[in-house]
C-alpha cells in the first residue's frame, strides 16, 4: 500500500508541481499558497451553515491573515449541489461587487464549478451576457481573446473526494428548468493554485464518501477506455493506480470516516482521476449521468451507468479489461480469473465487479431502484447525447457514437441499466 501511495504522491507532483498542495492537515498553507496570487481575495465558502464549515472558515481566515491577505468583503456562499445556474450568477455579482486580487474557491466539486463559472462571466459578462455563450470545448478561452482578456487567478480548496475540480479545466452547471448539466471545458478555468487536506474529507457524510469515489473511479475508467495511442501510454498508470486507490479503500472510508489511511488513498486516487481527465476524456457514464441529475448525485449516476457502457465497450477494449478485472480481483470483487473470459463475456465478468462494489456500500446498481427515475429520464438521456454541446462524449467512446446511431445502441444501455439486464445491450459491429 505504502508504494501505491507513493506512486500516487509522484504522479501529482508530475502533473502540478508547486502549484497544488496536498496530503494530511495541510490547510493551513492556503494563506502563502494565495499571497503567491494577490493580497486580496474574494473568497467563495461551501458549508454554510454547518459546524465542519465554520471550523473550515475560520481556518482559512486565520491562514490568510497571517499570510498578509485581505478577505474583500464578507465571505461568499457557494453553491448548493450540481452547480445550479441561479447559485452561479448569484456567485457572479457578488464576485464582481469585492474588485479583489484573486478569487478563492473553497468548498467540494460544486462550489468550485460555480466559482470557476462565476469568475468567467463576472469578466466577460458585459460583453457576452447570454449563459450558454460559455459551455463548450474552449468558448472562455475564445471571449478572452476577442476581448483581450485575462481571467482573474484562481485559487482552489476541495473539501471532498470526488470531482477533482480543484485540479481540471471542467464546469458543470446544472440548468434547473430542464435538469440537464452542461459543461465548460476550458484551460482558462483551470485553478492557478490548488490545496486539498484529505482530513478535512473524515466530515463527508457516508453517501457523499461513496458517491465521491465512484467519480472518481468513473473518471479513470472512461479516459481509460477512450484512450489510444501516446495518450493510453501516459494514462494508463494514472487511471490503474486511481482505480486500485478507490476501489481497495471506499468500503473502509464508507464504514470509519476517521480511518485517515482509507481517506488519503481515496483522495489520492480521485485526484488522479483529476490529472487523468486532463489527458484524456470521459465518455458514456457521464454523458448520461448529467440527464440524471434531478433523482441521483453525479458519481452515483456514473457508478450506476457505467458497468452496463462496460459491456457494450467490451469487445472493443478487451487488453483495458483484463486490467481493470486485475484490479477488483484483488479487492475480492470478482472471483473468476479475467484470463479465462474475453470479448463481452470479459465485459460482463468486469461490469458485475463493478456492480458488486457499488451494492457493498450501499448504493442501487439499476436505474428502477431510483426513486423518482422514470422512462422520460431515458429519453431526456437520449436528446441530450445529440445535442452538439456534448458531442465530445460520444466522440470519447471506444464505440464511437453520432447523433444519428445514438438511439440504435445507447437507447438499449440504457434500458439495461434500468432493469439489470446485460441481454437487452446491442453489441456494435
Amino acid at each position: 500500500m505504502t508504494d501505491r501511495l507513493d506512486g500516487a504522491r509522484a504522479m501529482l507532483r508530475r502533473f502540478k508541481g508547486n502549484d497544488y498542495v496536498f496530503g494530511l492537515d495541510c490547510l493551513g498553507r492556503v494563506g502563502p499558497l494565495t499571497a503567491e496570487l494577490a493580497d486580496s481575495a474574494a473568497v467563495v465558502v461551501g458549508g454554510w451553515g454547518k459546524d465542519w464549515g465554520e471550523r473550515v472558515h475560520r481556518a482559512v481566515r486565520r491562514s490568510l491573515a497571517v499570510a498578509g491577505v485581505e478577505v474583500a468583503g464578507e465571505l461568499i456562499p457557494g453553491s448548493s449541489p450540481n452547480a445550479p445556474r441561479s447559485d452561479v450568477l448569484r456567485v457572479k455579482e457578488e464576485i464582481a461587487d469585492r474588485h479583489a486580487g484573486c478569487v478563492l474557491v473553497v468548498g467540494s466539486g460544486s462550489t468550485i464549478d460555480a466559482a470557476k463559472c462565476a469568475a468567467a462571466m463576472a469578466l466577460l459578462g458585459d460583453a457576452h451576457p447570454e449563459f450558454d455563450e460559455y459551455f463548450g470545448v474552449g468558448r472562455v478561452s475564445q471571449m478572452l481573446e476577442v476581448e483581450q482578456r485575462k481571467m482573474p487567478p484562481l485559487v482552489a480548496v476541495q473539501l471532498a473526494a470526488s470531482s477533482a475540480a480543484h485540479l481540471t479545466k471542467y464546469s458543470n452547471i446544472t440548468d434547473p428548468e430542464t435538469a440537464q448539466k452542461k459543461l465548460i471545458v476550458d484551460e482558462a478555468v483551470v485553478p492557478d493554485r490548488a490545496l486539498f487536506d484529505y482530513a478535512v474529507t473524515t466530515t463527508m457524510p457516508r453517501e457523499m464518501t461513496a458517491d465521491g469515489g465512484l467519480d472518481g473511479i468513473a473518471h479513470s475508467l472512461e479516459v481509460l477506455y477512450g484512450a489510444t495511442g501516446r495518450a493510453l501510454e501516459s494514462v494508463s498508470p494514472i487511471a490503474l493506480l486511481s482505480i486500485a486507490l478507490i476501489v481497495r479503500n471506499l468500503k473502509a472510508a464508507c464504514d470509519d470516516p476517521e480511518n485517515l489511511d482509507a481517506r488519503e488513498a481515496l483522495g489520492l486516487g480521485t485526484d488522479l482521476g483529476g490529472y487523468a481527465i486532463m489527458v484524456g476524456g470521459t465518455n458514456g457514464g457521464h454523458l448520461t449521468s448529467f440527464s440524471l441529475v434531478d433523482v441521483l448525485p453525479h458519481g452515483r449516476a456514473c457508478g450506476v451507468m457505467n458497468p452496463y457502457y462496460t459491456v457494450f465497450f467490451a469487445p472493443a477494449i478487451e487488453q483495458k479489461l483484463r486490467d481493470v478485472a486485475a484490479v477488483f480481483r484483488e479487492a475480492g470483487y470478482l472471483e473468476i480469473d479475467p484470463d479465462d473470459l474475453d470479448g463481452r463475456d470479459l465485459g460482463e465478468a468486469v461490469a458485475g465487479a463493478m456492480i458488486a462494489l457499488s451494492a457493498d456500500i450501499g448504493l442501487p446498481t439499476t436505474l428502477s431502484e431510483v426513486e423518482g427515475f422514470t422512462d422520460e429520464h431515458i429519453e431526456r438521456a437520449l436528446a441530450a447525447a445529440k445535442d452538439p454541446q456534448l458531442d465530445m462524449k460520444l466522440r470519447a467512446m471506444p464505440v464511437p457514437l453520432a447523433a444519428e446511431t445514438v438511439d440504435r445502441y445507447m437507447r438499449p444501455i440504457l434500458e439495461a441499466a434500468k432493469t439489470g439486464d446485460f441481454g437487452r445491450i446491442r453489441s456494435a459491429t
